[in-house]
């Protein structure tokens, strides 16, 4: 919404704001905003129909208010969705999308409580930030574990955020003694069976896993009363009838194939708006109603703007679904993305409308799951791959485990919401596939979607600027021409000439998929094999571990190891990650290299600011590990 849709569609809502002057005045009385945010939670509460959850304090919420039943992260792990919450915009758009990256918002672009406190609201954090950037200095009044609504002056408008560790993946598999004091309000009778935990399909029925869903339920219990807690603060300080109370979760439930992934498991998120009576006319429904509206955690931000009555800035992509400046026309789809988690490259993209869900796997040569250290720290997964390698799986439960993952997959969530049974090549579903995969593109080329040009690259490209500002310049960033190259992969073995043709592209993102498609044609020709051999001496380094890569996968192994071992010394950091990525998959050909991959592994390197240098200890950690079970 630009500014002049803005002033033409403030009349009606003037009134109801208490508006006194001008449309693009600030109104003279204002709610205050409670966000009560929790890590790692689908919407496993009671109020959402989930009979083993134990959540009275959250029902009664949602009965007070409306429950949103198509509430979506557009993605699925916390910081490139906190940076997406903060900004109004997607991540991909902003270069925040890589998990644990260091991005750089554009001047142009802020964090949406800088117009709140611009317009005099006293904005406070308690306390998580974890944007995928550091540049947030002038967001919050308070930033930190004593930051309250408590310290704002006499009658100041508050927006406020308090968030709850208790729920995320980390506190699941703590020691039982660390457990129990984390969840010393839950009762006996609260504590939930494991024997009667609701297992995914996917998920092998073991007691390891019967106890992490367990812990998982009993730590949202907990949840429960913390969240209780702070509405008992609100009411006690005469707050609770001027106060709009958000809650919902950073993304979905903590477990192997939920966290991290694009199903719904990953992105459906719970979401209740408690309006006051005195706000009655902002509410999209009366007490105790249900919202079928999609929303995505990009309109978060900008509808706090609009209950505000504050303009919603031309740069946001979210739209506001409550206030004066709500969309008129409810979302018809929401957008997802999945980039590297961790130590582990990864690229897909979803489109979702509540009903179906597509979603493009860009790198389908990788398995959903790659050794992500702490993913594995999870008894759930260990003992799911323990079994994988057993042999002691189903076809639905190895299917996760699988060497490669398909192109793309397509699910009725409806009917299957666990998202198992792939419908993509399902002649009934092509024209509605075919229709969501062009919606889906449309948005990546409309939003300036950088998860295309490979991390390394977006480092090299855009120098001391920005992301998002290379990322808006063709010249720089030519992402029609990279997203059409990408997409031949989609039938790779018939597009094999087309591949080999741009693996001599003057875009080294072109040649990058390029050469990735060739290596997921699985069709090792002469022609195709000359073209990637060609590319072990590229100007990219990205290009040329990507080629090794597909040379790797078409079983043409000389000379591969050498071109790793180059771009582990002189890469630059990010290609050095994905070089390492690349020499686990190589297995005992990468046996040369142990000493330097011993001493990659023994580097003492601790906390997110050695993000680089942490995730190649880990990855080499591994490698050496396998080495040493060969």
């Amino acid at each position: 919404m630009n500014r002049r849709q803005f002033l033409a569609g403030m009349g009606a809502g003037a009134a109801a704001l208490g508006w006194n002057g001008a449309a693009q005045e600030v109104p003279a009385v204002r709610p205050n905003i409670l966000w009560i945010t929790c890590e790692d939670t689908s919407p496993h509460l009671g109020c959402y129909g989930d009979a083993y959850a134990c959540t009275p304090n959250l029902d009664a919420l949602a009965a007070e208010g409306v429950r949103y039943a198509n509430a979506f992260s557009h993605a699925p792990v916390c910081a490139p969705a906190r940076s997406g919450l903060i900004t109004g915009m997607y991540p991909t758009a902003l270069g925040s999308h890589n998990m644990r990256c260091s991005a750089q918002r554009p001047s142009e672009v802020r964090c949406f409580p800088e117009y709140l406190r611009e317009a005099g609201y006293f904005c406070t954090n308690h306390s998580k930030t974890d944007y995928n950037f550091t540049d947030y200095a002038n967001t919050w009044d308070e930033c930190g574990e004593s930051a309250h609504w408590r310290h704002r002056k006499p009658g100041q408008p508050f927006f406020s955020v308090v968030n709850f560790l208790i729920t995320h993946e980390s506190r699941i598999r703590v020691p039982d003694a660390t457990f129990f004091r984390d969840t010393r309000d839950v009762t006996e009778a609260q504590r939930h069976d494991p024997a009667k935990a609701p297992l995914p399909p996917y998920h092998p029925d073991t007691p390891e896993v019967r106890q992490d869903w367990a812990r998982c339920a009993d730590n949202i219990t907990q949840m429960d009363y913390e969240v209780r807690r702070v509405l008992d603060e609100l009411a006690a300080d005469g707050l609770a009838n001027d106060t709009i109370v958000f809650f919902y979760g950073d993304h979905g439930a903590g477990m192997p194939r939920s966290k991290r992934w694009l199903y719904d498991t990953g992105l459906r998120v719970p979401l209740l708006l408690r309006v006051p009576e005195r706000w009655r006319q902002l509410a999209p429904g009366a007490p105790g109603s249900v919202e079928q509206r999609l929303v995505s955690f990009v309109d978060f931000g900008p509808t706090v703007l609009s209950l505000a009555g504050v303009p919603v800035p031309e740069t946001m992509q979210g739209q506001p679904f409550l206030g004066a400046q709500a969309a008129a026309a409810p979302r018809n789809y929401v957008f997802a993305g999945r980039d590297r988690m961790d130590e582990r490259y990864d690229c897909s993209r979803a489109i979702g409308d509540g009903h179906y869900k597509y979603i493009r796997n860009f790198m389908p040569q990788v398995s959903q799951a790659q050794h992500n250290e702490y993913m594995y720290e999870m008894p759930t997964m260990q003992v799911w791959d323990r079994m994988g390698k057993e042999g002691r799986l189903n076809a639905v439960q190895s299917a996760f485990l699988a060497p490669r993952k398909p192109v793309e997959e397509f699910y009725d969530t409806e009917a299957d919401p666990w998202e198992i049974n792939n419908l993509a090549g399902a002649p009934e579903q092509a024209e509605r596939v075919t229709e969501m995969r062009r919606a889906l593109y449309a948005w990546m080329l409309e939003t300036g979607d950088l998860g295309l040009c490979p991390e390394g690259e977006i480092d090299a490209r855009r120098g001391n600027r920005p992301p998002r500002t290379f990322g808006k310049d063709g010249s720089d960033y030519p992402l029609a021409r990279i997203l059409e190259t990408a997409d031949l992969e989609r039938n790779a073995q018939g597009n094999t000439a087309a591949l080999i043709a741009r693996c001599a592209d003057a875009d080294s993102a072109v040649r990058y998929w390029a050469v990735t498609g060739l290596g997921v044609a699985n069709a090792a020709t002469p022609e195709v094999v000359a073209a990637l051999r060609a590319r072990l001496e590229d100007g990219s380094g990205d290009v040329r571990v990507a080629a090794v890569q597909a040379l790797h996968l078409l079983g043409e192994q000389d000379g591969l190891v050498p071109v790793l071992e180059a771009a582990m010394e002189g890469g630059g950091p990010w290609v050095r990650l994905r070089a390492l990525t690349i020499l686990d998959d190589l297995g005992p050909l990468a046996q040369p290299l142990l000493p330097k991959l011993r001493s990659i592994a023994t580097q003492n390197v601790k906390g997110l600011e050695a993000r680089e240098p942490q995730y190649s200890n880990r990855v080499a950690k591994h490698i050496v590990a396998r080495l040493g079970e060969a």
